[in-house]
């Protein structure tokens, strides 16, 4: 099977009408390992992807993936939950733009992305698939060019986030207007503020899963979240899974000796 046997027509020529190579899209996105790149047709099908994107899921090549939706390749609700995004964005022509996810590459490197899906319209405006990328959250600049007033906000952040902050508040603490606060928290992460705080307290709140047997009730009081369902709710929306599938997965996977298993397993796109 070559990529091109499962590439939808339609889709060829929506690309070839609008002046995109789809084969030069592929291969420029080839050689950036920290972006997921993906075709999809009106079926949620994947067309197009990069290696980024078939290491991780752990294949071995792009042919185990064309063809497939998320569903068909990740198990549970790592995969129905990305098949049904990109259901959402072929029936209402809405795109997802810059959402914030956290992939578990290994069970020990969790990975931030922003994903960004956008429709493929025909020359009808009809939407026959869709088109999009995962690109992961690294700080662009070293930290010693940022300003020691937004350093000592941003350390603020990761020691306090189990307290009540706002952009607002980190604003102040760093003396700067909340305008200038966001610019440059988008510059040093590529982040909003917002982002920024729901991020921190995530992450801080995956590894207590992973790490300890306090009750999730614990976890989310300790990170920030106003009750268990606030804390449900932001967890599944950036992982894709409930707190207690995430332990429980972790847990699955060092009781079978697989560590593995969390990374094949983990939300993809």
């Amino acid at each position: 099977m070559t990529p091109d046997s499962t590439l939808a027509a339609p889709t060829v020529a929506v690309l070839a009408a609008a002046g995109i190579d789809r084969a030069l899209l592929e291969e420029l996105f080839d050689h950036t390992p920290d972006i997921a790149f993906f075709i999809k047709d009106a079926a949620g099908r994947y067309t197009t992807v990069n290696h980024s994107l078939v290491e991780r899921h752990g294949l071995q090549s792009k042919a185990e993936m064309l063809g497939r939706r998320p569903a068909d390749v990740c198990v549970g609700s790592f995969g129905r939950i990305p098949t049904e995004q990109d259901a959402t964005v072929l029936r209402t022509g809405h795109p997802i733009v810059e959402h914030l996810e956290l992939h578990w590459l290994q069970p020990h490197r969790p990975v931030w992305c922003l994903t960004t899906k956008l429709p493929l319209r025909d020359a009808e405006g009809k939407i026959c698939g869709l088109i999009g990328l995962s690109k992961d959250v690294r700080a662009p600049i070293s930290p010693r060019e940022i300003q020691p007033e937004i350093a000592a906000a941003l350390l603020h952040l990761e020691n306090h986030y189990a307290e009540p902050i706002s952009p607002s508040r980190l604003a102040r603490l760093a003396r700067v207007p909340p305008a200038r606060f966001g610019r440059a928290v988008k510059r040093i992460f590529g982040l909003t503020p917002v982002q920024l705080i729901a991020k921190t307290r995530i992450a801080a709140a995956s590894l207590a899963l992973r790490d300890t047997p306090r009750a999730v009730a614990e976890i989310a009081h300790a990170c920030g979240f106003a009750d268990h369902s606030a804390f449900t709710r932001a967890f599944r929306t950036a992982t894709g899974v409930t707190p207690t599938e995430f332990r429980q997965m972790h847990r699955t996977a060092q009781a079978r000796g697989k560590p593995d298993a969390v990374r094949k397993t983990a939300r993809r796109r």
